[in-house]
């Protein structure tokens, strides 16, 4: 299903760019950020609703379906009441854990923590 409003980089045409190929699956404020969690444990619905509290409801929603589309998730349904759903990252999705361990690396050279505190 596509999100109409899923902004990816369509309007540029550089062939076939590999950077932009990436943005458009990761690239933008909240995917990378489930996908870490995920890793790290997180990998139910209200898990990652705690983790990262400044994601709306429907915003995670469409993050985890978009990343589920990317083949980047998979998502597994228990049947049970109340319904369980939990999410794993794909061998694709894997893939992706040395990016984010540089992107991780690197922000810790830069972070200033009394920044956060203003």
């Amino acid at each position: 299903m596509e999100n109409k409003r899923t902004r990816k980089l369509k309007d540029y045409n550089p062939g076939n760019c590999p950077v932009i190929y990436s943005l458009n699956r990761i690239g933008n404020r909240w995917k990378l950020l489930v996908i870490h969690y995920i890793k790290q444990g997180h990998n139910r619905y209200s898990t990652l609703q705690k983790v990262i509290p400044d994601i709306s409801r429907q915003t995670l929603t469409n993050q985890l379906r978009e990343l589920e589309a990317d083949g980047i998730l998979e998502r597994t349904v228990f049947p049970q009441i109340p319904p369980k759903v939990e999410y794993k990252l794909t061998e694709l999705g894997l893939s992706l854990q040395p990016i984010i361990h540089e992107m991780s690396k690197w922000g810790l050279q830069f972070v200033n923590p009394d920044q956060d505190e203003k």
